[in-house]
């Protein structure tokens, strides 16, 4: 379970103009370990990439779908890879 992963999830809903970047980077930071940004895409989902542990990629995607979040979360899709680094901490685009 401690080994490194890249997670990517889109996240649809009333998930822009919420603070739902701001209040991912502060959950990111606080599951802590994980690198990477949330982005808001032109089509009005947010892209989230998080790299590290398995273990925290896990516990950022539950948040993300916990119903905890900032607006209002219809759906998230994800797909994980391998970490490709280049992150040197968790941002806001």
């Amino acid at each position: 379970m401690d080994e490194e992963v890249r997670l990517t999830a889109w996240v649809r809903g009333r998930v822009q103009g919420v603070g739902f970047r701001w209040f991912t980077r502060a959950n990111a930071l606080e599951v802590g370990g994980l690198t990477g940004f949330a982005l808001n895409l032109e089509d009005g989902r947010v892209q989230v990439v998080a790299e590290g542990r398995r273990e925290n990629c896990h516990r950022l995607l539950d948040w993300l779908r916990s119903g905890d979040t900032p607006g209002r979360v219809d759906g998230v899709t994800e797909i994980w890879d391998t970490p490709r680094g280049g992150y040197e901490s968790f941002a806001i685009r």
